[in-house]
């Protein structure tokens, strides 16, 4: 028998770090190979992690919740018939920790690092939550705990210095349970307590205690309720909302809209759908029609199928569209590759495989990289404009609105049509306002004179 490390994967290529969000089995536990083992976050995808190994779970090494880099050690498996060679190769793989007199300088450059990260917009709490070791002590003898951007921004919110709070993760790491933890102690404290040796006190200015606000008038809590709760935010949704937030920091966000007549896009559908399902074996949605048009726009439009960089315009010569797709806990982006490749037919296929995957979280890492362009489809909530938020790096993104009968001026005459409207979000520093109509623009001429011609098998 000999202990087998678990590392945290690699899931993407610009992934460096992952969020464990679930563990599926207890210390223990006998698992077996390709058994579902830990559930990981990260900025690109949310996936199960199976064990590599058969054997039994001996230690879990990271807390639920943790942010660690690529590479480290989350669990140790008892693996039957390990080999010693196998073992040491492990070892051998595993990050090199600092030694005890490196400490000190490892530990500022990894808050230095993530500060250069965050002001370049880049995956906060990538160099922070580095090397999972305790940090030295200070000049006071106090153990001071590394804390993430995100642990830094909620002490911030209450008032609180994180490096008086005790961690409970790796190293004496502090973590969100940490910070929550801390809040809800000093809440139900008088303010006149005292520090202890286990969890001094910051000034009094920075701990000042959050104050539960009173029910509104007319709207009392039930008996024993209380009045407001902290729900704990999951790691996908944080990853989203630092996602969106570097999004509209990085880029000069600009939008445009124009309404599209779908009727006889509408008519051809109502009349094949059911026949097509049975030649195929999946439903015809309104997304296959739009994928093939946006390939020939994208051709057509090439910076709209491009990235800033600081040496240039990005231009991608291949079109890989990414599908926004709407998850209990969040939302997730999977990606048909060379979209602009492929037969009606098979778009049809992919973009249903990719939707029914999402949404049953079975995406592999390859299915959430290499986008250049995303499609958004906020119709079934009933939408009718919107104005999306840009997928970092690309420079645009569309949505389709709902499509709505509504009365429409044709001619001299009016007439009852389906009207739907296309909402475009771009990057200001690559694309301006005429180019963005004109794309919009050829998008509405090849919809609204589809016929079953344009069709490409």
């Amino acid at each position: 028998m000999a202990d087998t490390p678990i590392k945290m994967p690699q899931l993407g290529e610009s992934v460096t770090e992952g969020t464990v969000d679930k563990w599926l089995k207890q210390e223990g536990d006998y698992i077996k190979r390709d058994e579902p083992l830990v559930e990981v976050v990260t900025d690109k995808v949310n996936a199960e992690i199976p064990s590599p190994f058969e054997g039994r779970l001996v230690q879990i090494a990271v807390r639920e919740g943790t942010t660690v880099p690529i590479g480290t050690v989350l669990a140790q498996m008892e693996v039957a018939g390990a080999a010693p060679e196998a073992q040491v190769a492990a070892e051998q793989a595993q990050p090199q920790q600092p030694r005890d007199a490196d400490l000190s300088t490892a530990a500022a450059q990894a808050t230095a690092e993530a500060t250069v990260v965050e002001s370049a917009g880049g995956p906060s709490g990538a160099a922070a939550a580095a090397t999972p070791t305790a940090a030295p002590a200070d000049s006071d003898g106090v153990a001071r705990a590394r804390f993430s951007p995100a642990v830094r921004r909620l002490a911030e919110e209450h008032r609180l210095d994180p490096s008086f709070i005790q961690g409970s993760g790796l190293g004496g790491r502090v973590t969100r349970d940490d910070v929550l933890a801390h809040v809800a102690k000093q809440a139900g404290e008088p303010t006149s307590t005292g520090p202890t040796a286990a969890e001094p006190q910051a000034p009094a200015a920075r701990t000042e205690p959050l104050q539960p606000a009173p029910p509104e008038a007319g709207t009392p809590a039930a008996a024993g309720e209380a009045p407001e709760e902290l729900v704990r935010i999951s790691a996908m949704r944080r990853s989203i909302a630092e996602h969106m937030t570097r999004s509209l920091a990085t880029s000069p966000h600009a939008w445009t809209l124009q309404e599209i007549d779908m009727t006889e896009l509408v008519r051809y559908r109502e009349a094949e759908k059911s026949g097509f399902a049975q030649r195929n074996g999946t439903p015809l949605t309104y997304l296959p029609f739009v994928i093939q048009v946006l390939g020939d726009a994208l051709h057509e439009f090439p910076l709209l199928n491009s990235s800033w960089t600081d040496d240039g315009i990005l231009l991608k010569r291949y079109i890989n569209v990414g599908l926004a797709v709407a998850i209990p806990d969040g939302l997730i982006v999977p990606v048909i590759h060379n979209a602009d490749r492929l037969g009606f037919s098979d778009l049809a296929r992919a973009a249903g495989d990719l939707v029914q995957r999402a949404r049953s979280r079975q995406l592999r890492p390859e299915d959430v990289q290499g986008g250049t362009f995303t499609l958004n489809n906020t119709g079934p909530t009933g939408s009718v404009a919107s104005q999306p938020i840009l997928n970092q790096p690309q420079a645009a993104i569309l949505t389709t609105e709902s499509i709505v009968k509504r009365p429409v001026i044709i001619g001299e005459g009016i007439a009852v049509r389906h009207m739907m409207n296309m909402c475009l979000s771009f990057d200001h520093r690559v694309i301006d306002g005429k180019l963005a109509g004109d794309f919009l623009g050829l998008i509405k001429s090849r919809l609204e004179g589809w016929t079953p011609a344009a069709i490409r098998i």
